[in-house]
Order: structure tokens, then C-alpha cells, then sequence
């Protein structure tokens, strides 16, 4: 039976979230039972593809890419695919009326990584579209259920806080993308020169887009609120870490929020939830 399959694909999309990322896999946890399958598939397909840029260094990452292109359009066409990632993420896509722009600007996004590149202010803002604000976007699909009208006056916000989510692990992982990848996605930046006045101009343009992206938060569906809230609170933090962090060590270091925090930070962002603060 098909539906076999179905779970095994799902199951894979969740074992791929959490072997990647605990803080997302444990903010998918406070959604709603019904919609944490889907965003698992959607986070299981947008980091198969990150994964082919990213790291893939010892075989052709164009020509993988574009087989994973090809493949997705194919399973979106079918209804399914053999790859149980891809499997898993065309039943979102059939399902929830995924508009098939919004996975052609992701996957122009990863296309984008196969080149060391220094990004001036329109091709970040084009990266930051394709790999942060859209990804948003399909989730958001998911969270309104239908609601084309709820869709719609959320939407600024939901990219404005992917935009966020995205900014920050650029300066979390300044050091690796710089030197292990030869990345510098940030806008007219010499690395060379990056200081405490710059890294400050950064850290505003990411608070702003925070406070869009919490303006959506409390117009999400309670279904999803809480969970997205999560990762908000998460986020938050590691933003206030990297504030207090010296420019110097930035680029040096990968910072970071001990599991032992995030459990602290879970249960606050708890205790808000249910006294109706956020």
C-alpha cells in the first residue's frame, strides 16, 4: 500500500530534521500534531538541496542539483517519487497548494551557492528571497490551511522573520562560510575590515526584521502559533549571544546556545503561551 510508503517518507523527512537541526526539530514539536509532518517535509527537502552546495565537495554539485531539480518537478508532476524526501515533500506541495514559484526561487537560491561569490545588496537580497523568505512562505501555506486571505496578510511577516532566521546563522557561521566555503553573503563587506560598527549594522537590520516577523506570530492559527514562537524566543537569543559578542570572535568561532539553554528557553516560551503574553 501506498500509505506505507507515505509513512516511511514522512519518517525520513523527520529523522532527517532532527539529525540536522535539534532547536528546529524541537520547535516542530509544539505544532499541532496535524501540520508537524508537513513542515518536517519541507525542512527534510530544503536540506537535501543545502546539502548538495554546502558540503557534496567531492562530486559534481551542478549536475547533482539539477538531477534534484529535475527530480523534485517530477515528483511534484506524479504525485510521487522513489526518493522518499522528495516523496515526502510533493504531498505537501499537492496537498496545501504550494505555488510551484515559490520552489523555483528556493532552488535558484541553492544555485546561487555553487559560486564562491561576495554578494552586493541586490543579489543578497535575491539570495535572501530564495533561501530564507519563500522557505517561510511554504510553511506559511501550511499554518493557514487554505485561508487565502489569512495567507495574504501574513506574508510580509512570515518573510521578514525567514529573512531574520536566515541573517542570523549567516553571522553565526561567518567564520566557516568566509573561510571553509569562500562566502560572503552579507552586502559590500570587507571581511578584512569587518568591526563592532559593522557587525552592529547587521544586528539592526536583523532586529527589525524580528519585529515584522512577531506582528505575524500572534496572527498565526493556534495550531502553529506556539511552535513558531519557539523558534522565534530561540532565535532571539542567539542574536542577543552574538550582540555580546566581540566582532573578533564572531569570525573566529561558530557561537552557539547550549542544548541545556534551549530547554530553559522552551519552558519559558511555555509558560508565556499559556498565560496568553505572547
Amino acid at each position: 500500500m501506498k500509505r506505507i510508503f507515505d509513512e516511511v517518507s514522512l519518517k525520513a523527512s523527520k529523522q532527517t530534521t532532527k539529525a540536522y537541526s535539534t532547536s528546529f526539530s524541537l520547535g516542530i514539536r509544539f505544532l499541532n500534531r496535524e501540520i508537524r509532518g508537513p513542515i518536517y517535509s519541507i525542512y527534510g527537502f530544503v536540506r537535501f538541496a543545502d546539502e548538495i552546495v554546502d558540503t557534496f565537495h567531492d562530486y559534481d554539485k551542478r549536475k547533482l542539483l539539477e538531477e534534484f531539480r529535475a527530480n523534485t518537478y517530477l515528483a511534484i508532476d506524479r504525485g510521487i517519487s522513489l526518493n522518499p524526501i522528495l516523496n515526502s515533500f510533493q504531498a505537501v506541495v499537492n496537498k496545501y497548494e504550494i505555488p510551484m514559484d515559490l520552489v523555483d526561487i528556493f532552488l535558484n537560491s541553492m544555485e546561487m551557492d555553487l559560486e564562491s561569490q561576495e554578494y552586493d545588496r541586490e543579489t543578497y537580497d535575491k539570495y535572501i528571497l530564495g533561501s530564507a523568505e519563500v522557505v517561510g512562505l511554504m510553511c506559511l501555506n501550511v499554518f493557514v490551511k487554505g485561508d487565502r486571505k489569512l495567507y495574504e496578510d501574513l506574508k510580509d511577516n512570515a518573510m521578514k522573520l525567514g529573512a531574520a532566521f536566515q541573517k542570523i546563522n549567516f553571522l553565526r557561521d561567518l567564520n566557516e562560510d568566509v573561510t571553509g566555503l569562500g562566502r560572503v553573503y552579507f552586502p559590500d563587506i570587507d571581511m578584512a575590515q569587518f568591526s563592532e560598527e559593522v557587525k552592529d549594522e547587521i544586528e539592526k537590520e536583523i532586529q527589525d526584521d524580528f519585529n515584522e516577523g512577531y506582528i505575524g506570530i500572534k496572527g498565526l492559527p493556534k495550531s502553529s502559533r506556539f511552535g513558531v514562537y519557539v523558534a522565534y524566543v530561540y532565535y532571539q537569543r542567539l542574536l542577543r549571544k552574538i550582540q555580546k559578542t566581540s566582532a573578533d570572535r564572531v569570525l573566529e568561532e561558530r557561537i552557539r546556545i547550549p542544548n541545556e539553554r534551549k530547554l530553559m528557553l522552551f519552558l519559558g516560551s511555555y509558560v508565556k503561551h499559556q498565560l496568553n503574553l505572547i
